[in-house]
């Protein structure tokens, strides 16, 4: 029999039909203000090496510091979800996220800005797999669900380039305005955010401290060594660099060790148990490495070597924007026809073909021949990939697990774009050193030469000279950095096509789809 206390939990646990398009516009707008994040201080990175006194191997950490901390804390922030309800956990990592921003706007140091863009992070964490995972569970299988993944993914992927245009606009006013901007859009998503979403029914589980230990540490380790070894005169042979990745590997062999064994794991190994939905995150892994690349190297590049300002770089990447939207749109409508590893293939091999065509700028590139359409093919290959693998990488999860699974696939993107911005950090330096050294040997020859012949060079011409020697080794390092990305795109798309085996009706269902609960 049917009383009314089950009716009114059964109205506390499915939201209103009525209710579905303001919650996803909430959802959407913390999920744009997350992503934004990551990708806004790019632009004002210049601005910040200057008036806080980073050097260019360590400002780095302007966006690795953000990206660590969110990727790092995922999984626990999912599990607290889990346990403790989504709504909560979204609105409290959405409050985080707008004091950290506060903090980050007032930092008077390089400390106290790396402090507040990890506190960034952490609020992040909590609110991002809350989100997709509230998502996940609100929404039927099929259309409905789709056109919400459509959504977000959007939002996931569009973010990173409207935060390089918002970026490049308050850059112009105050590179401090780029994280003031985050605290009255937190504030008012954390208010509406109770109102709008349902909260879910939390488990009588026990949290994974040792494993959110392990996992954190872990992952921490890898990141700061590759880091290390990218930084001005430091080597892989480095102590600072061995000692942190090796160690992250052994504690992430001991995080799988510990995950195994409790009762109730922040990583359920069946999630990755499932081939379709471990392929998925580590495909999403090598995207995110190289997307984050794409927008850490490039936005230093058009600014520093061709002379972009702020807001001029910013809308530079505004075709992203618009092709990743209009392949999202596209790409919603596919998966319910085309198996996605043909749709996330295609998506794969466009944001390849965009990446080797991004190795052959130069000095003198134009932005119509030279960058626009590889940023236009990197817009719709990156939407014709977020939609199948954000689909795939939570399909048929058990709901006491999608908490986790959508953590795993934010960590995934999350440490890839760490990682990648590490990984490609050291390449650069590598041979941006090996071309400057190449260089200034040439350039002593001439000034020999020169004096030998009575023409000194004056001051400004050295002047000049040594510039122009610095903004040609910054291109070397950064069109071989994006020859590494082009790299890892390929691999993952390869895996993709090769490895994904789920079918589009597939997806269309619960029943159909693999449940690993």
């Amino acid at each position: 029999m049917t009383t009314s206390v089950d009716l009114a939990r059964d109205e506390e646990v499915t939201p209103r039909k009525t209710n579905l398009t303001v919650a996803l516009v909430v959802i959407a707008m913390a999920q744009l203000m997350i992503v934004l994040d990551g990708t806004i201080v790019n632009i004002a990175t210049p601005h910040i090496l200057t008036d806080l006194d980073f050097s260019q191997s360590s400002v780095q950490w302007v966006v690795t510091a953000y990206a660590l901390a969110f990727g790092s804390l995922l999984l626990l922030g999912g599990r607290l979800g889990d346990l403790f309800g989504r709504r909560r956990m979204f609105v409290l990592g959405v409050a985080i996220f707008a004091i950290a921003s506060l903090l980050g706007g007032v930092a008077a140091n390089g400390a106290m800005l790396l402090a507040a863009r990890g506190l960034q992070g952490a609020g992040a964490a909590l609110a991002s797999p809350a989100a997709l995972a509230l998502i996940n569970t609100t929404f039927p299988a099929g259309k409905e669900r789709n056109r919400a993944m459509a959504v977000y993914a959007a939002m996931s992927g569009a973010g990173a380039a409207v935060g390089l245009i918002l970026g490049g606009i308050l850059t112009e006013w105050d590179w401090r305005a780029t994280f003031f901007i985050n605290v009255p859009i937190g504030l008012v998503v954390a208010a509406i955010a109770p109102r709008v979403l349902v909260e879910s029914e939390g488990n009588d589980g026990s949290l994974d401290i040792w494993g959110a230990v392990a996992g954190t540490v872990g992952l921490f380790g890898i990141v700061y060594g590759l880091s290390h070894a990218g930084q001005q005169g430091a080597s892989w042979g480095d102590f600072e660099t061995l000692f942190p990745l090796l160690g992250g590997l052994v504690v992430l062999a001991l995080f799988v060790m510990i995950e195994n064994r409790v009762k109730h794991p922040l990583l359920p190994m069946r999630i990755l148990a499932d081939r379709t939905r471990a392929v998925s995150l580590f495909s999403m892994l090598l995207i995110g490495a190289g997307m984050f690349a794409m927008f850490f190297f490039l936005g230093l590049f058009i600014q520093q070597v061709l002379g972009y300002s702020p807001i001029k770089s910013g809308f530079a990447f505004l075709p992203f924007s618009v092709g990743i939207v209009a392949a999202a749109g596209i790409a919603s409508n596919l998966v319910s026809r085309v198996d996605p590893r043909w749709v996330a293939g295609f998506g794969g091999l466009l944001t390849t073909v965009s990446m080797w065509g991004l190795t052959n700028l130069s000095m003198t590139s134009s932005y119509a021949t030279n960058l626009l359409p590889w940023v236009i093919v990197m817009g719709f290959g990156m939407g014709f990939l977020f939609i199948p693998l954000t689909l795939t990488a939570t399909a048929g999860v058990d709901k006491n697990d999608s908490g986790a699974a959508a953590s795993a696939l934010n960590t995934a993107q999350q440490i890839g774009g760490a990682v990648g911005i590490a990984a490609l950090t050291t390449a650069f330096t590598h041979y941006a050193t090996q071309k400057g050294n190449e260089l200034a040997e040439a350039g002593r020859a001439a000034m020999a030469k020169a004096t030998a012949a009575g023409q000194t060079p004056t001051k400004e011409q050295i002047a000049d000279a040594t510039h122009q020697a610095q903004l040609q080794a910054q291109t070397f390092g950064s069109t071989h950095a994006f020859w590494f990305a082009a790299g890892m795109l390929l691999v993952g798309t390869v895996l993709v096509v090769a490895l994904l085996g789920i079918k589009h009706d597939e997806l269309a269902t619960e029943e159909a789809a693999v449940h690993v609960g």
